[in-house]
């Protein structure tokens, strides 16, 4: 299960702090040879100390190891740190022989330059990566001298958020070597008590784990300590490996006397609420589910057994159905029905017969959902003090009906205007997440991800028990008016059982005495108000015995929850409401110095006498890292024209043509997002044939558009316009020339090709082909050539933008074909079983006259079953 409704502070301790020399994985050191004990290559990690103070559910980590290079001569040592999803990175500090070089965060494009110095001269540079489910892994290397010690210190910072009731603290250990000081300290204030607190770990037994920790809680301050001595790490009692290596887990709660509690401190506030003991709302309940060929097997079973399990925690007053999709749409009933056992055991023969057919018509299976939620409503089907749900699950794209995300997106916004939320789960990688998340979002939902795994069923149960018991729903939480600025979200259309509301903002006069807080709600039976009278004077003195646990701590958890929910409202807006909340983030970030996908923490370490920058980035649910060096893999057309899809994970590329007359305009790329489009239009040969299967054709002309940046290029095989805005300016193939204008670059090469740069991360080439002029039949034409597309949005279609996204292929059956020098085969691609013949094209790139061969897989009939929809989809008027 992600966390973002679970509440994890994770942290996994590599100090794989590993030589130079030997192969470093990420979870190990290996490469070890018998040394004295805690030595391994030559490097003895001699402290390590992992420091958590959770105020008021904010957590504030420090993770600090300390080593010495024991060996004869300069190793490079190694900090690898996991931590959540959801944390930011705050500070990051390497000390040398009691030099230190502290971290800074900058605006990522400004640490991008220090970045791209670094990587041209061939140097490393230390990225956050993705790791798994909940974690992402921050890692640094540096060379160490001889006799010289290192002390990496890493500090990060996230809210907690309640799930099931409780805080959750699962830090993941493993040093991999014993550590002469290897200790957890978390000492944990509450201001409304601590109700219980737990620890456990999955490495080490109970019996064992008794001596080597303590836990105590008493009124509102709680610690664990876990401090394992060389002996307890070992393995066996004559081991010199660790046997820390596994889960170690914190969990606690506060009392709930009242279901709200306000702390204020320094005029920052923040807000609780979190009612127990409330009858829960009766439900309905829409499953719309994925049944396309790619759920086939064991991800379609495990949707089944989630679903049996879920039928079983039905209530008897909820009501709920199931809406089936693939190419086209089926339902189990016409309308909702109640969960009766009768008819959960109907439900439950439904459920057996699921099987897989087919493609993938997200848009039509939506809104049928919606539609029958809907109507549920109007003609009273349900009870009226009940709320409605819609969850789908997904395994791809939408490839028939409408494909369009962004359309599909305003069908279903408009569908439900505002009436119920939306949660989507997406099963596996093979998918357009960033749309089922925004989808989400503008309905006031979530997107889940499901892991392709063994507990799958598991993380599709643990979702719904999320949302199985609303205890109110309509909840707004009000303050008085003219008293608060900058207040966070307060609107929620469901509070569930085991959550928690959280609400912060800044008081308007920091010398207000009081101030009342209500919160709105409608229950099972009546609609509720709860009401909370804040002594601002009193709740600071309070407040004041709270000296061991860290600074301005409600400031910080208001500044994280700000950016966290101006980067989610981001994700859903458009324009310039989007860049005015991408700007606000950005200087929140920026001011109290959190690593968030709009900045980096910039590193810079000595290395061989000279400096050596070091970034890192937060990524993306999905991305490996939020900042890569630009790919090297690349999609184009060129010739007649012939579309090449490099699939750099299997080494291999797929080809098709488009067969269309001249003068045609066909849509090649377009990004929503980005604001990028690239049309391109037809030209065929002098006098060309009307004969689709003899004529020649190429692209003549191409139109390149940035709404965001409100310029124009149109391509041509004798010349070059540039507009911005109105004004034109205009080059000829002849020219050498560099054109540069803030987050564009031009480079026209003498004849020979065009390179077009939109900032870093969009980046293409257009080569220029020339034939003797008076040639009887052939004449000039143009290559489109995408290197570089790391920086397009999730979003991106047409018929080469919809390659920027992973997708996979299968070949089978290789058998000679009707040429014997080309064989056909089998290919399952995008739920599409085609035959595909071996060939090869050319790749004029570096040699417009010459080019280099490709070999692929040729897909016939105009791309038909590879891409989305048919080849006339992607038909426009215009270049522009």
């Amino acid at each position: 299960m992600a966390c973002a409704l679970w509440t994890c502070l994770v942290l996994a301790l590599l100090p794989s702090l590993a030589a130079s020399g030997f192969p470093r994985s990420p979870f190990r050191l290996l490469g070890k040879r018998s040394l004295p004990e805690g030595v391994v290559d030559g490097i003895e990690i001699y402290s390590t100390t992992i420091s958590c103070k959770v105020t008021s559910r904010f957590a504030h980590n420090v993770v600090t190891t300390r080593a010495v290079n024991r060996a004869d001569k300069a190793k490079e040592v190694s900090f690898d740190v996991e931590l959540p999803k959801t944390a930011f990175i705050t500070n990051f500090t390497l000390t040398i022989d009691g030099v230190t070089y502290p971290g800074n965060v900058k605006e990522k494009e400004v640490a991008k330059k220090q970045y791209e110095k670094a990587v041209s001269q061939g140097k490393t540079a230390g990225l956050v990566k993705a790791s798994g489910r909940k974690l992402e892994k921050f890692t640094v290397s540096v060379n160490v001298a001889a006799g010289s010690k290192v002390t990496f210190e890493l500090t990060y910072e996230e809210l907690l958020k309640r799930h099931k009731g409780k805080y959750e603290m699962f830090l993941k250990i493993q040093p991999k070597q014993l550590v002469k000081h290897f200790e957890i300290d978390a000492h944990i204030f509450e201001p409304q008590g601590i109700s219980t607190l737990d620890a456990t770990a999955s490495f080490i037994t109970n019996d064992l784990l008794g001596s080597a920790l303590t836990k105590s809680f008493s009124g509102k301050k709680g610690h664990v300590s876990f401090k394992p001595s060389l002996d307890q790490q070992r393995s066996c009692p004559t081991c010199t490996d660790s046997l820390l290596n596994g889960d170690f887990t914190i969990t606690y709660d506060v009392n709930r006397e009242s279901p709200a509690n306000v702390q204020v401190v320094n005029g920052y506030f923040v807000h609780f609420f979190a009612p127990q003991g409330l009858p829960v709302v009766p439900k309905n309940v829409v499953f719309v589910i994925d049944v396309s060929g790619s759920m086939s097997g064991r991800k379609l079973a495990q949707t089944k057994d989630a679903l049996f399990k879920i039928l079983e925690d039905m209530k008897e007053e909820d009501f709920l159905n199931f809406i089936l999709f693939s190419g086209d749409v089926t339902t189990w009933k016409d309308h909702l029905i109640q969960a009766t056992p009768e008819n959960l055991k109907e439900a439950r023969t439904f459920v057996e017969n699921i099987r897989d057919q087919g493609m993938t018509n997200i848009n039509d299976g939506l809104l049928r959902g919606i539609s029958m939620l809907t109507r549920a409503r109007e003609e009273h089907l349900v009870p009226e003090r009940s709320t409605s749900i819609l969850i789908m699950l997904t395994d791809g794209d939408a490839n028939v009906g409408e494909r369009r995300p962004e359309k599909i997106q305003e069908n279903v916004r408009n569908a439900i205007g505002g009436q119920f939320p939306l949660y989507n789960l997406g099963f596996g990688k093979n998918l357009n997440y960033n749309f089922l998340e925004s989808m989400a979002l503008e309905n006031s939902g979530l997107a889940r991800r499901i892991y392709e795994d063994s507990d799958a069923h598991l993380q599709l149960q643990g979702f719904y028990e999320e949302v199985a018991n609303p205890l109110l729903t309509g909840v707004e939480v009000e303050y008085p008016e003219n008293a608060i600025l900058d207040l966070t979200q307060n609107s929620y259309q469901h509070f569930y059982d085991g959550s928690e509301i959280v609400v912060a903002g800044r008081l308007l006069d920091e010398n207000m005495n009081s101030f009342k807080a209500d919160v709105k709600g409608h229950g099972a039976i009546n609609d509720l108000t709860f009401t909370e009278e804040v002594d601002v004077k009193e709740m600071e003195e309070a407040l004041k015995e709270r000296d061991y646990i860290f600074g301005d701590y409600i400031e910080r958890l208001w500044a994280y929850l700000t950016i966290e929910q101006l980067l989610e409202k981001s994700k859903k807006a458009h324009g310039d409401e989007k860049q005015n909340l991408t700007a606000q983030a950005l200087e929140l970030s920026l001011k109290y110095h959190f690593v968030t996908p709009l900045t980096s923490m910039v590193v810079t370490k000595p290395e061989d006498n000279e400096d050596q920058t070091a970034i890192a980035d937060k990524p993306e649910e999905g991305a490996e890292a939020s900042y890569q060096p630009p790919q090297k893999t690349y999609h184009y057309v060129d010739g007649d024209p012939h579309f090449i899809i490099q699939v750099p994970e299997k080494g291999d590329a797929i080809c098709f043509n488009i067969d269309e007359d001249p003068g045609t305009v066909l849509r090649l790329i377009h990004d929503p997002v980005t604001g990028l489009t690239v049309n391109g239009q037809i030209i065929g040969d002098k006098g060309s044939s009307t004969d689709s299967k003899t004529r020649k054709t190429y692209f003549g002309k191409l139109g390149i558009t940035n709404a965001q940046m409100d310029f124009r290029m149109e391509v041509t095989t004798e010349k070059i316009t540039l507009w911005n805005g109105e004004a034109a300016s205009i080059f000829s193939w002849l020219d050498t020339i560099v054109v540069t204008q803030d987050g564009l670059s031009v480079s026209i090469n003498n004849k020979k090709n065009m390179v077009v740069s939109f900032g870093d991360g969009v980046t293409f080439v257009v080569v220029l082909h020339q034939v003797w002029k008076k040639h009887p039949v052939h004449q000039d034409f143009l290559g489109f050539y995408m290197v570089d597309s790391h920086r397009m949005s999730a979003q991106t279609h047409g018929l080469l933008g919809q390659f920027f996204h992973p997708f996979d292929f299968e070949v089978s059956d290789i058998r000679p074909g009707s040429d014997p020098t080309k064989p056909d085969a089998t290919m399952l691609v995008k739920d599409h079983r085609l035959t595909v013949t071996r060939g090869s094209q050319k790749d004029y790139r570096k040699d417009a006259r010459v080019g280099t061969k490709v070999m692929c897989w040729f897909v016939h009939n105009n791309g038909e079953g590879l891409i989305d929809g048919v080849h006339t989809d992607y038909i426009v008027s215009s270049l522009f």
